[in-house]
C-alpha cells in the first residue's frame, strides 16, 4: 500500500518539482506508516530520489512516451498504482499534471484534489488545505473516495531532505495504439534560459518599459539573479515579448520565491496568476498602482532609472558574495 508518486522529467532529467513531491509523499507516508514509490519515465539519473525519501524507484523506458500525451501517461500511472496497492498518488500542479490528473482520477476511481499546499490535517477523514479563489483564501478538502489522487502547488511544501537507500525496479506497462490517439507534432522550448515554471525568481515587465528595445535591463537582472523573465498580458499582445513568457491568469501562473514586477500596474487578472508567489516586488512610477497594495515592497520610481542602478548593487553584492 505505498504512496506512489509521479517525478516529472525533462529530456531525463528531473524536475525541482519532483523531489518537492516526494518529499511531500514521504511526510504522507509516514503518516500512514507506509512506504514511497517514485514513478519515472524516461528517467536518465534516479538515485537522487532516495535522498527526499523515495523507499523504490519503479523505472518505465518507452520512446512512445518520449512526448507527453495524458492518456497514455495516465494509463500508465494507473497500472503502476494498481500494481504497487497504492491508496494516495501524488503529482505536482505542472500544467501536464493537471491535463494528467482528472484522467488518473477516472480511472482509478479516485477523488482529486488539486493545488494541496500542505500535508493533509487528518488521515481519517483524509482532509487536505487547498488554496482557493486564485490563491486569495484556503479551503480545507475531504477525500471520501478509497484511492486519492493529491496535486501539490509548487513551492508550497518545499525540499525535505530524509536519506534512503531506494529500490529499483523496471516496468513496463501494457500501451496500446488507443493511448497514443494524440499526436504531438512539435515542442516549443525556451533554450538557454530558466523557465518560468521552474523558476524560483522571475523578474516580470509590463507597458512601462515603453517598448521591447528596453528590454535589455530586464533580461540583465535575470542573468545576475538567475531568474526567469516574463511579462503582462498587454506586453504579449503587442507582440513586443513571446506569449511564454506572458504570466497571470490568463497566461502561465507563477508561485515563485520573488516576485519582481517592473512597470506593471497590476490589473486582477495578473494578480491572480502571480499570487502563489512568497515575495512581490514591484517598481512604478505610479504610487496608486494596484500592485502597490499586493506587493510586500516597493519602490515609487521611473524603471529606466532605478532598474539599472538596482543591477549595479546587485552584481556589486553578488561579486562579494561569491
Amino acid at each position: 500500500m505505498s504512496v506512489l508518486v509521479f517525478t516529472e522529467s525533462e529530456e531525463g532529467r528531473f524536475k525541482k518539482t519532483a523531489y518537492e513531491v516526494v518529499s511531500y509523499a514521504r511526510g504522507i507516508a509516514d503518516m500512514m506508516n507506509t512506504t514511497v514509490t517514485a514513478l519515472t519515465i524516461n528517467a536518465d539519473e534516479t538515485t537522487s530520489l532516495g535522498a527526499y525519501g523515495a523507499d523504490k524507484v519503479v523505472h518505465i523506458k518507452n520512446d512512445k512516451l518520449a512526448k507527453f500525451t495524458a492518456n497514455a501517461y495516465a494509463s500508465a500511472l494507473t497500472q503502476a498504482a494498481q500494481k504497487e496497492g497504492s491508496k494516495v498518488i501524488v503529482l505536482s500542479s505542472s500544467a501536464n499534471a493537471k491535463y494528467l490528473a482528472p484522467i488518473l482520477a477516472v480511472d482509478l476511481n479516485a477523488g482529486y484534489a488539486s493545488n494541496v499546499v500542505a500535508l493533509p490535517e487528518s488521515e481519517s477523514p483524509f482532509t487536505v488545505k487547498r488554496t482557493a479563489f486564485t490563491n486569495k483564501a484556503f479551503n480545507h478538502t475531504e477525500i471520501k473516495t478509497d484511492v486519492k489522487v493529491i496535486g501539490l502547488s509548487k513551492n508550497s511544501f518545499g525540499l525535505k531532505e530524509v536519506q534512503k537507500d531506494a529500490s529499483e525496479e523496471n516496468f513496463e506497462p501494457s500501451l496500446d495504439d488507443s493511448h497514443f490517439n494524440i499526436e504531438v507534432q512539435s515542442v516549443d522550448k525556451v533554450k538557454d534560459k530558466v523557465t518560468i515554471a521552474d523558476a524560483e525568481i522571475v523578474v516580470s515587465g509590463g507597458r512601462g518599459l515603453k517598448g521591447p528595445e528596453n528590454w535589455g535591463m530586464i533580461e540583465e537582472m535575470a542573468d545576475i539573479l538567475g531568474a526567469a523573465t516574463a511579462c503582462s498580458k498587454p506586453v504579449s499582445d503587442m507582440g513586443w515579448r513571446p506569449h511564454s513568457e506572458h504570466v497571470g491568469q490568463t497566461g502561465k501562473p507563477v508561485a515563485s520565491n520573488l516576485y519582481i514586477a517592473i512597470g506593471i500596474s497590476g490589473a486582477i487578472q495578473h494578480l491572480a496568476g502571480i499570487n502563489a508567489s512568497k515575495t512581490k516586488v514591484v517598481i512604478n512610477t505610479d504610487p496608486e498602482a494596484p500592485f502597490f497594495k499586493a506587493a510586500d515592497y516597493g519602490i515609487v520610481g521611473d524603471a529606466f532609472e532605478v532598474v539599472p542602478k538596482l543591477n549595479e548593487k546587485l552584481k556589486e553584492f553578488k561579486a562579494s558574495n561569491s
